[in-house]
């Protein structure tokens, strides 16, 4: 919106349309970190199927844990 048009709202107005872009802005994030949880585990089922399978060794652990540190601090962050 350009600032003519937005110095002629009022300040209840004004005030409106950034909670409505902030409240958009949240929804947008929340919806990223959904697809993100998902990719991560997405890649965690696939690392301990590629463990079970005898795939990768227990030396390659630390994929998995930032797997894990990834996906709690994405949990973390919906609360």
């Amino acid at each position: 919106m350009c600032m003519h048009l937005l110095k002629e709202l009022s300040a209840e107005e004004r005030e409106a349309l950034l909670l409505q872009a902030d409240l958009e802005k949240i929804e947008a994030i929340d919806e990223s970190k959904d697809k993100y949880r998902k990719i991560v585990g997405a890649g965690i089922r696939k690392w301990v199927q590629d463990f079970q399978a005898g795939q990768i060794k227990i030396q390659t652990v630390d994929d998995l844990k930032k797997l894990v540190e990834l996906d709690l601090q994405l949990q973390r962050d919906e609360d």
